[in-house]
């Protein structure tokens, strides 16, 4: 999720203070991912030294209101239009941790899979419950209920996905998969761009 850039988003609406945009930010995401004054304030000091935003004078009430530069409304227009990608080089806490359970002696990776599915369909019910009870009668609760089907959905795949990894781990000995510590010394240096970013048919570099 970009702050950076729902935040901008909001004050091409119109200026705002710090415990306004958290409010704003809350009203159009459904409360789900509560943000601090802390952390929109430093979101908006980096914004400010980007030239994307500026501060102006405190009013009567003490209120610091920033405003969205040209560049910054460039900006919005440019993140609107740009589809979302998913970085590949993501790192995934659930699947690195299966991956890494399958491969070390005397853990019984289908019991890791037992109790996280286990807390998985537990959130997951809970979500529902959540979605159950929002009534989308106005652009508030539409937001919502919006970001609420996109973590149903989100939950509904990492359940169908450990069901995968249990099928899948189950076709191979525990034995098989284990990795004991390899006694090759590894080389100083770092990989070449293509290795690291997993290109195909990439090939160390010298020295690597």
């Amino acid at each position: 999720m970009s702050v950076r850039q729902t935040l901008l988003a909001i004050l091409d609406q119109g200026a705002c203070y710090g415990y306004q945009l958290r409010a704003e930010f809350d009203r159009r995401t459904g409360s789900t991912w509560p943000l601090n004054v802390g952390q929109i304030y430093n979101t908006l000091e980096r914004l400010e030294r980007d030239g994307l935003v500026a501060r102006g004078a405190p009013d009567a009430q003490g209120h610091v209101y920033w405003r969205i530069t040209d560049a910054g409304s460039s900006e919005v227009s440019r993140w609107l239009g740009a589809p979302v990608t998913r970085d590949q080089a993501t790192r995934d806490e659930l699947a690195i941790k299966l991956a890494v359970a399958a491969t070390l002696p005397g853990v019984d990776v289908a019991e890791v899979i037992r109790r996280q599915r286990a807390a998985s369909e537990d959130r997951l019910q809970r979500l529902r419950a959540s979605r159950d009870a929002a009534q989308a009668t106005g652009p508030e609760e539409l937001a919502r209920a919006l970001v609420l089907d996109s973590m149903i959905f989100a939950a509904e795949a990492e359940v169908r996905w450990l069901d995968h990894a249990e099928r899948e781990l189950a076709r191979h000995p525990q034995h098989a998969m284990e990795l004991q510590l390899t006694t090759e010394r590894p080389k100083r240096g770092r990989p070449s761009r293509a290795v690291a970013e997993g290109a195909p048919g990439a090939v160390l570099a010298p020295g690597v």
